[in-house]
C-alpha cells in the first residue's frame, strides 16, 4: 500500500518529544514558546501564536477581523472546506470568487472587483452574495485568499485594494509553508495568516496550527481566545471574552519545532519527489501536471496533484489505482457544491465554472519526502495504464 501521505519522523523528533515527556510539563509550556519564537523569526513576523489546528487559526483570525452576524468574507470556492467553515463559525457569509483556471487560486482581478463592489455597495453588489443571503445588510470584513497546493495566490494587488477600503486580509497558508512570491513568504502579505500542521502537510505536529501577525492587538486577542478567553496576565484567572480550548499541547509543539528546524531539508526532498513525478507524467497523454511557478516564485509541495483530461473517467482511474495499492483523492470538490453549502446558500452547478472544472478533473497522488524512486515509478506506470484504460 502506498498511502496518500506519510510524515517523515526522525530521531530528533523523538528526542524532543521525549524531552517534554520527561519534563512532565505537557501543556502551555516552554516548548510552545520556543516553537512560536523560531517560527516568527524565520518568517520575519512580530508574533506567532500556536493553536490546536489550522482551522482554529482561521477561526481566531475571523474573530480578530471583526466578522459577525451576516458579515461578508470573500474567499475561494476551490479549497479544503475549513477555509469557508471558519467564516460560518462567526455567522458570517462566504462570498466566493472563482479561481484562475491555470493557478487554481482565487482570481485577483475578480476579487478586487468584488471587494470594491461589496465595500462600497456599488450597483449590483447583492448579486455577488449567495442566493439565500441576498437580503443581508452586512458589511465586508475580510478577504480570505487560499495559497493552494504549496503555491502562493496572486494577491499583491488584492492586498493593496483591501488596504484602500479598510478591509482585513487573512491568508490561508495551511498548504504553503515556506512558499514565496518575489521574496515574500506566504503568510506575510496580509494582516494575519493561518498555517496547518496535519500529518499530510510539509511539517507536522500531528494536529496543530500557527497564526502569524504583526499586529500587537491581534496577537493578544489570539492568545486570549485560544485559552478560553483568559486574560494574558498569567497571574490571574480572569476571563475577558468568550474563548475556546484551542491550545496546542507541548508534545505537539515539540514535534513541530523539531520538524520546523529541518523545514528546508523536507521541502527539498518533497521537491525532488515532485520533479520525478513531473518528468515521468509529462509524457502521459491525458495527464497535465501542475504548472511551473513563474520566475521569482517558489512552490513548496503539499500534495502532488494532476489534472486529467475531461474524457477520462477519474473515479474509474482512482478505483484502478486503489486495486494496485495506490491511494489517491479528488482534491478538491468545490466548497459551494458540498451538500451543506448548496442546501444552506442555494449554490448550484455553473456558479463558479473554473472551480467546478478543477473539481471534476484534479487528482492527488501519493506525496511524501520519503517516497522512493521505485514507488514513484510504480505510481506513474499505474497512472498511465489506468488513463488509457478509462478514457471515455
Amino acid at each position: 500500500m502506498i498511502p496518500l501521505s506519510s510524515p517523515d519522523i526522525n530521531e530528533d523528533d523523538f528526542q524532543l518529544v521525549n524531552e517534554v515527556l520527561r519534563s512532565r510539563y505537557l501543556a502551555s509550556g516552554p516548548m510552545t514558546e520556543r516553537f512560536e519564537k523560531e517560527f516568527a523569526e524565520r518568517f520575519g513576523a512580530r508574533h506567532a501564536v500556536a493553536v490546536s489546528s489550522g482551522t482554529a487559526a482561521l477561526h481566531l483570525a475571523m474573530i480578530a477581523a471583526g466578522v459577525s452576524d451576516g458579515d461578508f468574507v470573500i474567499t475561494s470556492p476551490y479549497s479544503f472546506v475549513a477555509s469557508a467553515n471558519a467564516i460560518l463559525y462567526e455567522r458570517g457569509i462566504p462570498v466566493f470568487v472563482d479561481i484562475d483556471p491555470d493557478t487554481l487560486t482565487i482570481d485577483p482581478q475578480k476579487t478586487i472587483e468584488a471587494l470594491r463592489d461589496l465595500a462600497q455597495k456599488r450597483d449590483g453588489w447583492r448579486s455577488l452574495l449567495p442566493r439565500s443571503a441576498r437580503n443581508s445588510s452586512g458589511a465586508l470584513r475580510a478577504v480570505l485568499p487560499v495559497h493552494l497546493f504549496g503555491r502562493t495566490a496572486e494577491i499583491r494587488e488584492v492586498v493593496a485594494a483591501a488596504r484602500e477600503e479598510g478591509i482585513a486580509v487573512i491568508e490561508d497558508a495551511c498548504e504553503a509553508i515556506g512558499a514565496t512570491s518575489d521574496g515574500v513568504y506566504a503568510g506575510r502579505f496580509g494582516d494575519a495568516a493561518a498555517f496547518g500542521f496535519y500529518p499530510n502537510k510539509q511539517i507536522t505536529t500531528g494536529e496543530g496550527g500557527m497564526l502569524l501577525t504583526d499586529r500587537e492587538g491581534w496577537a493578544d486577542v489570539f492568545r486570549s481566545l485560544r485559552n478560553q478567553g483568559r486574560s494574558n496576565d498569567s497571574a490571574t484567572l480572569r476571563y475577558e471574552r468568550l474563548g475556546f480550548n484551542y491550545r496546542i499541547d507541548e508534545m505537539s509543539a515539540a514535534l513541530g519545532l523539531s520538524q520546523f528546524r529541518r523545514l528546508d531539508e523536507l521541502l527539498l526532498r518533497r521537491k525532488a519527489v515532485a520533479d520525478r513525478y513531473t518528468a515521468l507524467l509529462s509524457e502521459v497523454d491525458g495527464v497535465t501536471p501542475l504548472l511551473e511557478v513563474p520566475a521569482g516564485r517558489t512552490r513548496t509541495w503539499f500534495l502532488y496533484t494532476i489534472r486529467l483530461a475531461p474524457e477520462i473517467d477519474r473515479d474509474a482511474v482512482m478505483d484502478g489505482l486503489a486495486a494496485r495499492g495506490i491511494m489517491t483523492r479528488p482534491y478538491f470538490w468545490p466548497i459551494h457544491l458540498q451538500p451543506f453549502y448548496a442546501e444552506r446558500f442555494g449554490f448550484v452547478e455553473g456558479d463558479f465554472p473554473a472551480a467546478e472544472a478543477a473539481g471534476r478533473t484534479m487528482l492527488a497522488l501519493p506525496m511524501a519526502p520519503n517516497l522512493s524512486d521505485a514507488q514513484i515509478e510504480f505510481v506513474c506506470a499505474a497512472v498511465a495504464e489506468q488513463v488509457v484504460a478509462h478514457a471515455v
